[in-house]
């Protein structure tokens, strides 16, 4: 069976996701899940980020320790992925004992390659990126990021020879273009890459919530060096080699654009000093917007995205996300267009198509149609159409294209029924056969195209299944096996409530 190993960024836990966080975790899920509907033994790792400065801030302020802190944001945020339906195989927190073993055993084989040499830092420091500033970084004195100033730093730190592998990366890049998507964020690494690079710090003297340096126990890991780790430390670097035999190297990280510069440049630095392959790709997403703001806590422009999950369920917001911001680009998002989706998408299109059908399924009969003699007609060549185009724009991260694809099968569904006129057929009995080929035809090309939403709204998507007789439990359907035209034989359909009764215009749920 084919592999595929994919991974998030891990967050920081001095706060609840907000949705640009969860925008991410959706579209790594939709990837995952279409891996497993294509076959593919997927395996699919998110985390927590614990070691920052402004988590041990929280802890102090709450009068807690920082293990307890992060024991109670880890509830955090494993209730809200639930929530959104997102389905990782593995959590990892940098807390973890796995994690602080995988961390020490690579710095120690960086350090052990000759690329790490003890010096002083001094420079501006962003607490809220966790980040090293440089003067040509900043905007009238103050982060880009966050608005906020940086505070001058000076201390005994350990560094890495990063510029010891400038030319080693352009060959990289050279060479393997695509691994890093999409073609914008290659172009700002190639150009990282021709100014030059400078050596890094790996460690912090001052603080020391962290894991210990191995060769500097009075030392912590800098705070990005320990959570890059993760990407191997999930899979048992350094204590199990079989797992890490079977996983490493990663498929695809998927990250946010403003972190390319750590997973694109120092992490495979990182990798090649120590010997290990490089991940296979890197995918630098855009940020999601609220009225054209970044979304951030420190800004105040969040929107939680258990606002909408808690009332119209996981689905609409996750098809939101897929459909209205091409993967890759920034999108916005608001209140208005949010409902202004889900009454065209799934209120007035995908669900009133559902309704419709199983209506006249059991109007006319009964709930039972059988699969027709005759061979089928528009709707099967549309069908194929799109399981052609589809897979291809779901392999290539075309997330956005591919579930349009599964809606233009909805709706030349729709176009299908209004030409066919069902109710009309059912007036003449001589034509019960073409009714009965007109019903099952739309029923079928329905069922498919729930098969190709599975990724996106996945629960919806099973329960469309199972109104219309899809038959398997949704984690046993393949695309090869259940995306072909007929596979389910006859179909059993069941009526019931509105999948998604339309929303009235107002501001916000």
């Amino acid at each position: 069976m084919k592999k595929f190993y994919l991974t998030t960024a891990i967050d920081y836990v001095n706060s609840r996701p907000h949705l640009g966080t969860a925008y991410e975790k959706v579209m790594a899920d939709i990837i995952a899940r279409f891996k497993r509907l294509a076959g593919y033994d997927t395996h699919f790792v998110m985390g927590n980020d614990e070691h920052s400065l402004n988590v041990f801030k929280n802890a102090e302020e709450l009068g807690v320790s920082p293990l307890a802190y992060c024991d109670r944001m880890e509830g955090e945020f494993r209730s809200v992925w639930q929530r959104l339906d997102v389905s990782f195989d593995d959590f990892i927190r940098t807390t973890e004992d796995r994690h602080r073993r995988s961390v020490q055993a690579l710095i120690q084989r960086i350090h052990d390659a000759g690329d790490v040499y003890e010096g002083t830092y001094q420079g501006w420091y962003c607490d809220s990126c966790e980040g090293f500033k440089q003067e040509k970084d900043l905007e009238d004195g103050n982060c880009p990021l966050h608005r906020t100033t940086p505070r001058w730093l000076e201390e005994k730190n350990h560094f890495f020879r990063l510029s010891r592998f400038c030319e080693p990366l352009k060959a990289l890049y050279h060479d393997r273009p695509s691994f890093l998507e999409p073609e914008i964020r290659r172009n700002e690494i190639g150009s990282l890459l021709d100014s030059g690079l400078d050596d890094i710090s790996i460690s912090r003297e001052s603080q020391k919530w962290g894991i210990p340096v191995p060769f500097d126990p009075e030392s912590v890991v800098y705070v990005w060096v320990d959570a890059l780790i993760n990407y191997v430390s999930a899979v048992g670097f350094a204590q199990d080699e079989a797992l890490y035999e079977k996983w490493w190297p990663c498929d695809l990280h998927v990250i946010g654009k403003d972190i390319t510069r750590f997973h694109c440049v120092i992490w495979p630095a990182m990798l090649m000093s120590a010997g290990l392959p490089l991940p296979r790709q890197v995918f630098g997403h855009g940020f999601v917007y609220f009225r054209g703001e970044r979304m951030s806590k420190t800004l105040g422009t969040v929107v939680d995205p258990l606002d909408a999950a808690e009332k119209f369920g996981p689905d609409p917001l996750r098809l939101y996300l897929a459909r209205e911001i091409a993967f890759g680009q920034d999108g916005d998002f608001s209140w208005e267009r949010f409902q202004a989706r889900y009454n065209a998408d799934l209120a007035n299109n995908l669900g009133n198509l559902v309704s419709r059908i199983a209506s006249m399924a059991e109007k006319y009969r009964g709930g039972l149609l059988r699969a027709p003699s005759a061979p089928s007609d528009v709707l099967r060549r549309k069908a194929e159409e799109v399981l052609d185009r589809y897979p291809k724009a779901m392999e290539a991260l075309a997330l956005q294209d591919g579930t349009n694809a599964a809606f233009d099968l909805v709706n030349a569904v729709n176009e299908f029924i209004t030409a066919s006129e069902p109710w009309i057929l059912a007036k003449d009995e001589s034509k019960a056969s073409r009714l009965s080929q007109v019903l099952y035809d739309a029923t079928e090309a329905t069922r498919i195209a729930a098969v190709l939403l599975l990724p996106v709204i996945p629960g919806s998507a099973a329960e469309i299944l199972r109104r219309l007789g899809g038959g398997k439990a949704p984690a046993a359907v393949r695309l090869s096996e259940d995306g072909v035209w007929g596979a389910a034989g006859d179909l059993r359909v069941e009526k019931a409530p509105a999948l998604w009764p339309r929303l009235e215009p107002r501001a916000n749920p």
